[in-house]
């Protein structure tokens, strides 16, 4: 009784957070900074991030991996802030901090009780106009850089997934490469390229500074013009990919032979830029996939049949375009063949028949939930109100999310599954145990 009762209060507080609408006040600079406040006093903590719209497909074929060496470098110090200190100024404060780099851009922020407000600022705008870029630092950095690819990916079983994928689903468009990049570039790279990089791409006219938290508007956009406002706008014009990676006409098949013990299958349809309107369909149909232990895809394979160990779907939506990634690892004993085919069972499933109202309205509670759950902490607005507007051009789409979601038909995901998950389209790779390899 009292578990039913905390669950019905929980849906409650869900249900009525989701009808609060994120309040938020966005300027420019002069220079070219786009400034996002949200205020929420209801604890004392801010986050303070900057999203650089600069990602590995900004990169030269030759020179990869520069936008995830630089997501490392800019912790390294600057002018005024000594060597290795950045992490240890942020902690002894009270906050955390990190960074992610991905394709499309590069996502620094840092979590603070909300009277540091200044230091986060003061550390933010060290970084963007005095960042150290010296041989101490690159050299420490590129050994840092190279120690996470050998973890990440070459040690790593299955580690390469991502980057076998996308060399094989794109040919022309810089997807290609991934964030990750190639060692041996980076050890090419000299220091005055990666100066040349950061006076491009680390700019304010190429940046979005977003406050949420516990924030006096006025005393924040004071602080803002004090240490942002008498950073230069980047000299250079800022151009992106505009390559259009052709269709495949012809499914794409390959192995790759790796230090794993159990075999793994991947399928990989691609699928359009996150702002085509049917990227709500599409991850709505990825969840009902596999959304959870009883989503369709590890229920059958997993449980039913007991194929698979793990299984399991994901959108990679993307700035220009994407992957639909569909992937499971066999059980001892079961061919990547026959994993294949109970894969491929669950994908023409969902293309020949309308999931029935009980499902689709479990669906629908699901992304409600995880909407509503995005947006229950500064940091997640934060990181929510950059990427809404870098990437879709409307900030407000925080308070529409929900709204797009529950426009989508049952008829929807039947339409997007058909027309992304095409099988001559698609690349196929198996992962097998080197041994396997004649």
């Amino acid at each position: 009784m009292v578990k039913k009762l905390f669950t019905l209060l929980l849906i409650s507080n869900l249900i009525l957070f989701a009808q609060e609408k994120i309040e938020f006040e966005e300027y420019d600079l002069e220079n070219g900074l786009h400034v996002i406040l949200h205020e929420d006093d209801s604890t004392p903590i801010i986050a303070i991030s900057v999203l650089y719209h600069v990602g590995s497909k900004n990169e030269e074929p030759e020179r990869t991996g520069f936008a995830h060496f630089f997501e490392h470098l800019m912790f390294e110090g600057s002018e005024y802030i000594p060597t290795g200190e950045f992490h240890k100024i942020v902690s002894s404060n009270g906050g955390t901090n990190n960074a992610t780099t991905d394709f499309d851009r590069t996502y620094y922020y840092e979590i603070l009780p909300s009277n540091q407000i200044e230091l986060g600022l003061w550390l933010e705008s060290e970084r963007m106009l005095h960042l150290k870029i010296d041989s101490t630092g690159v050299e420490t950095q590129r050994k840092v850089v190279k120690e996470e690819r050998k973890m990440r990916l070459d040690n790593q079983p299955y580690g390469s997934l991502l980057e076998e994928t996308f060399k094989r689903a794109y040919t022309k468009h810089p997807y290609h490469w991934t964030p990750i990049g190639s060692t041996q570039y980076i050890d090419l790279a000299t220091i005055d390229e990666f100066m040349e990089f950061y006076k491009h791409y680390y700019v304010p006219n190429n940046a979005v500074l977003t406050i949420a938290g516990d924030i006096d508007v006025e005393n924040t956009k004071e602080l803002i013009e004090k240490y942002f406002a008498g950073i230069p706008k980047g000299t250079t014009e800022i151009t992106y990919p505009n390559i259009i990676e052709p269709k495949k006409e012809k499914e794409v098949r390959d192995i790759v032979y790796d230090n794993v013990q159990l075999p793994m299958v991947l399928m990989a349809y691609p699928i359009p830029q996150k702002t085509n309107k049917d990227a709500y369909a599409i991850d709505m149909l990825t969840t009902l996939l596999s959304g959870g232990q009883s989503a369709r895809i590890p229920k059958q394979l997993v449980d039913k049949e007991q194929k698979a160990v793990f299984a399991g779907s994901v959108p990679l939506t993307l700035e220009d375009s994407g992957q639909f990634i569909v992937y499971s690892i066999a059980n001892m004993g079961v061919s990547a063949e026959d994993l294949e085919k109970s894969l491929q069972a669950e994908i023409d499933k969902v293309k020949s028949k309308i999931i029935s109202e009980h499902e689709f309205k479990k669906l629908q509670n699901q992304m409600e939930s995880r909407i509503v759950g995005g947006f229950s902490t500064v940091a997640g607005i934060a990181g929510s109100l950059s990427d809404y507007y870098v990437f879709y051009g409307n900030t407000n789409q925080i308070n529409e999310e929900l709204e797009n979601y529950n426009r989508v038909t049952r008829e929807d995901i039947k339409r997007v599954a058909n027309k992304y998950l095409d099988s001559n389209a698609r690349v196929v790779l198996y992962y097998l145990p080197k041994a396997q390899k004649k």
